[in-house]
């Protein structure tokens, strides 16, 4: 992962299907094999029915849940720690009083006297002062009642923490961390880093994470103040304050160090969370995406979209199996093709057996498909070899396609679509296709980009072209990129661009030259986090901050410790596809340059293979995961005594049919995987070589409306490549896709007649779009202050009266400076005229 690995250029398969050249030799090999191989995963996932998921996509999980995954079940001991310091502190400042019972005035001057204490050499004593902190900022739990009084008191004490200065103090304090050359070298020498070693590092994150969390959240009961507050802080982390880069790039830089191996004591999970939530506090989570969107294309002169897309996939419906009688049925319909032939009521029964088709709106389109071919289980086998070669660090495993399952016998209610759920979209290029088709066609030549001359064409095709007109869509995308085409050709015409210095706009240059070195970062964290990947020993520890000092000597203790560990990896995946998918949607936004610099460096670093190989799994299982012990966590485990450890207390508590962060990493995995692949045959192809069709295939036994659009989307870009027997093979899938997928009009993705489906020249593509992308970062970005195109000034009176900005002390030194830069200095007059 530390040297992007492009994948190596080929073509598609050249039997259509995807299954390679060797499938043949494989169904000789080992026959027996394969069907003990698909027998044992019969069994193991066969009966495994996935009911519909109510699952609810937003920026983040609810409050307390967010809080929560801060900590992990190992720091729980450290709650009391942190208690006890404040009492110790509060009893030595304040007497016979709670510090609720405090007026607002006391509580402030009381945070003063902390903030002066944590100005001390000793770190032992520091770090207790921040510890007091940290218990005020987790919501003085030991004076609280129940849970949501410790959330209510979180909050209020985040504010009143946060108008004292206390962020740009612990903002201090975690520079002299990460400087700390000290703990650094002592971790490096350490055989095994346990959660000892980053106690500062943890206490300072925890602080300034639960700070961006409550104050983020937004309320309608919120007081003026808060308001005001919120965005001032919103500002201070957006933008470069006191000759400081934004506090994201602070974190960046120690994800960067951590993977690095030069500071393997940080505590990963807590950086990449803080990244996150400052990333969607200072930029704006999804629906304020949407928001700016609607703002741009205004601004833009761009016509408002047809709907807004979060709305319709909240309205989606999860598909369900369909039921054992219309099965039935629909194989009477469907007469034998000799049959057919000559009859006149064919039309009938073929229109009969389209609207059965049609059923499938309502129901699962996956759980009673055919069951995969061998080809398909060998071409699976082929991609799974294929990530595992672009994946050095992941070890393989085997990839099994979906078992058949059988379909229930009672029959269901039919409902039928009472329409498509987006409306269809025709880009301008369709347009000039469609038209330079059709002029070849009727008239023998072409007229360019001329789509309004329509002379010498068929009536239908006037119709046409109306018809793709009137759903013409023009992205906020195909303006920057026409208007850098002209900046480009006309640099002295159209005068210098003027970009507006928005927090996004700040943070990419601030991000621009290290932007590889953060992206390839993150992938290796992913990789190492991936439910998929096994340890090896040059894959990085990314366990530091949940590993005890002591390991565990009994079953229970070692059950614990397995239960946090995968709840620890789960975060991590959490945070790093949500931050990776914010980053992308709004650097697409801000320009559409900006996104493909960010997009082609994690396309070098095998993000794809990465997510791909993450998906081969059983997807099912990784989303039902139950890795949580609700007794434990934050604010449970503050309010009640933790009881004994036992079987059933861990075991204890959530009762929900799925893993909510889990299900929100699938998704955001899969957007991201989108976002990449979109309009970009050659990373199509990817998906294609890479065999990516049945894993993808298999994670459709969510139940679940969003998962399976993207799913869905994915493997509609595919499906021209994959051959006509596959399309046969999985008639519902492809219905699927005509029902839940936007159609574009003219795109031939059925069929495989389109003229994309031209040999896969993977450099040339990508190739041409770092040109444009480096053309437009040496534009904007690396422009010298004297540039051959600045004009002179060559009027001496001119030149002599310009105003310089000179030092306040200077006319205290003014004779000085005379004497040692002008009469000091001999000048050859006869020598400098002969130069000039």
């Amino acid at each position: 992962m530390e040297d992007p690995a492009v994948p190596a250029t080929g073509g598609p398969p050249a039997n259509g299907n995807g299954n390679g050249n060797g499938g043949g030799k494989g169904k000789q090999a080992a026959p027996k094999g394969r069907e003990a191989f698909r027998s044992q995963r019969r069994e193991s996932e066969g009966s495994v029915d996935c009911p519909t998921l109510e699952f609810e996509y937003g920026d983040a999980d609810g409050h307390a849940a967010e809080l929560s995954e801060l900590y992990s079940y190992t720091e729980n001991l450290e709650f009391t720690n942190n208690r006890r310091c404040f009492e110790e502190d509060f009893k030595t400042q304040v007497q016979g009083k709670e510090w609720l019972e405090l007026e607002e005035d006391a509580q402030k001057a009381y945070i003063m006297g902390l903030l002066d204490r944590l100005e001390v050499v000793s770190r032992e004593r520091r770090l207790k002062v921040a510890r007091a902190v940290l218990y005020l900022a987790q919501g003085t739990f030991g004076e609280c009642d129940s849970e949501v009084d410790v959330l209510h008191w979180s909050r209020y004490n985040c504010f009143l923490l946060y108008q004292m200065g206390t962020f740009s103090t612990f903002l201090e304090l975690l520079h002299m961390e990460i400087d700390n050359s000290q703990a650094c070298s002592s971790a490096l020498r350490k055989p095994a880093v346990s959660i000892a070693d980053s106690t500062e590092l943890r206490v300072l994150l925890s602080v300034m994470y639960l700070m961006v969390e409550n104050i983020r959240l937004e309320r309608e009961t919120d007081p003026c103040g808060w308001r005001t507050a919120r965005e001032t802080f919103r500002t201070e982390l957006s933008f470069s304050m006191h000759n400081e880069e934004p506090f994201a790039l602070l974190l960046f830089s120690m994800v960067t160090k951590f993977c690095s191996g030069l500071a393997p004591h940080f505590p990963i999970k807590k950086v990449l969370l803080l990244l996150w939530k400052v990333v969607m506090f200072t930029l704006g989570g999804f629906e304020h995406l949407q928001t700016l969107k609607v703002q741009k294309r205004a601004e833009l002169g761009l016509p408002p979209l047809a709907e807004d897309s979060i709305q319709v996939v909240k309205s989606m419906r999860a598909a369900s199996p369909p039921s054992y009688t219309l099965d039935l049925g629909e194989s009477q319909l469907a007469p034998p093709p000799s049959k057919l032939r000559g009859r006149r009521g064919s039309r009938r029964q073929l229109l009969t057996k389209q609207d059965s088709l049609d059923i499938y709106n309502e129901r699962d389109l996956f759980k009673t498909e055919e069951p995969a071919t061998e080809e398909e289980e060998e071409s699976a086998g082929d991609g799974e070899r294929t990530l595992d070669g672009e994946l050095d660090l992941l070890e393989q495993d085997p990839l099994v396609p979906p078992p058949p399952s059988e379909a229930p016998l009672s029959a269901e209610r039919v409902t039928f679509p009472k329409g498509l759920p987006w409306a269809p979209k025709v880009r301008q290029k369709d347009i000039e296709h469609f038209l330079e088709m059709s002029r070849n066609k009727f008239i023998g030549f072409t007229l360019g980009q001329d789509t309004d001359t329509l002379v010498g064409l068929p009536r239908p095709i006037h119709e046409s072209v109306k018809t793709l007109k009137q759903h013409k869509y023009i992205s906020i995308a195909d303006v920057q990129i026409k208007n850098e085409e002209e900046l480009e050709k006309c640099p002295m015409s159209l005068g210098e661009e003027v970009v507006p210095q928005t927090p996004c706009e700040i943070l990419y240059q601030g991000m621009l030259y290290s932007l590889p070195q953060y992206m390839i970062a993150l992938l290796k964290i992913l990789l190492a986090a991936a439910p998929t990947s096994k340890a090896k020993t040059d894959s990085i520890n990314i366990l530091a901050d949940v590993l005890p000092e002591e390991m565990p000597i009994t079953v229970l203790q070692s059950m614990k410790l397995g239960i946090d560990v995968n709840r620890h990896k789960e975060i991590i995946v959490k945070s790093i596809s949500t931050l990776l998918l914010l980053l992308l949607k709004h650097f697409k936004l801000n320009h559409i340059y900006q996104f493909e610099y960010v997009s082609q460096h994690l396309v070098f670093a095998n993000c794809i293979p990465l997510i791909l190989k993450f998906f081969n799994q059983n997807i099912l299982s990784y989303i039902t995961a139950k890795n949580s012990i609700s007794v434990l966590d934050y604010p449970c485990c503050t309010i009640q005594d933790l009881p004994e450890l036992t079987t059933e207390s861990l075991e204890a508590g959530d009762n929900s049919q799925f893993c909510w962060r889990n299900l929100f990493s699938c998704i955001n995995l899969l957007r991201l995987l989108n976002k990449l692949t979109k309009w970009k045959h050659s990373r199509t192809m990817m998906l294609v070589v890479f065999k990516s069709a049945p894993i993808l295939k298999r994670a459709l036994k969510v139940k679940q409306a969003m998962l399976q659009l993207y799913v869905l989307k994915l493997l509609k870009i595919q499906t021209k490549y994959l051959g006509r027997q596959w399309r046969k093979s999985n008639m519902k899938t492809m219905s699927a896709i005509y029902q839940k997928v936007r159609h574009r009009m003219n795109d031939d993705w059925a069929y495989g007649n389109d003229i994309d489906a031209r040999p896969w020249d993977f450099q040339a593509e990508e190739c041409t779009l770092r040109a444009n992308i480096e053309a437009f970062n040496s534009r904007r970005y690396d422009r010298p202050q004297d540039s051959e195109f600045s004009p002179v000034d060559n009027c001496l009176q001119s030149v002599l009266g310009q105003r310089l900005d000179l030092p306040e002390d200077f006319h205290y030194s003014y004779e000085l400076w005379l004497e040692r830069e002008v009469f000091s200095q001999p000048i050859c007059w006869e020598e400098l005229l002969q130069n000039h």
